[in-house]
């Protein structure tokens, strides 16, 4: 059999943190006395902590020094830790228990690849820690999806080939880094955002281990 493993992103996929990051990234900007929108958070799925800032930046018209930046973004990342320091299991989107149980019980083995610095708290918070055999974060890779790294590394840990490795994206970003990754790929959400995947589905509960089967 081809498929041996499944790489899921984070955010949007497993938990719903984008909330989480809206209200950070706006209580930030409202201190630049700029305006953040919800529009505009949809575009920082999967880009890194820096990286996001810097759009911020870019979209406000700021030229600000990368020292302050950094004040910045870890200004930013407290506001967020101190709100998903309070999520619960309660916060685990739809069909993703359900699908973690069926692959664990066929002996598929399970990463996470994702750009986030504070995932493994995420999924201590949310009780889901368990089901991961290795886990990929903003805190081990150095480039940010569309690259491959996180993915590729992802695989080296569960000591599989790339070709058997299924991803879960729900970003742009992460389908692209799946497929240069040499990967499957199951983009989550809407066509227009993800049509290079592989197989698109609105969330967990549409795909089961038959469907990812008929993939490879």
């Amino acid at each position: 059999m081809g498929f041996k493993a499944c790489l899921f992103d984070l955010d949007g996929v497993l938990v719903d943190t984008a909330k989480y990051h809206f209200l950070a990234w706006k209580r930030l900007a409202n201190t630049l006395d700029f305006d953040f929108s919800e529009e505009m958070n949809e575009q920082l799925k999967g880009v890194s902590r820096v990286e996001s800032l810097r759009k911020i930046l870019d979209w406000a018209g700021l030229q600000i020094p990368n020292d302050k930046q950094n004040e910045l973004a870890t200004l930013k990342n407290s506001w967020y830790v101190e709100m998903i320091s309070g999520m619960s299991s309660n916060e685990v989107l739809p069909g993703a228990i359900n699908l973690l149980e069926e692959l664990r019980k066929n002996n598929i083995k399970i990463g996470l690849g994702s750009a986030s610095k504070n995932a493994k708290l995420i999924l201590d918070q949310t009780g889901i820690t368990s089901y991961f055999d290795a886990l990929v974060d903003g805190n081990i890779v150095r480039n940010s999806k569309p690259d491959p790294e996180v993915f590729l590394k992802g695989a080296e840990l569960l000591n599989v080939t790339p070709s058997n490795c299924l991803v879960f994206e729900d970003a742009s970003a992460g389908i692209d880094a799946a497929i240069s990754a040499g990967m499957k790929v199951v983009g989550i959400g809407s066509t227009k955002d993800l049509g290079n995947a592989h197989l698109l589905v609105q969330n967990l509960t549409q795909i089961n281990l038959n469907a990812i089967q008929q993939l490879f």
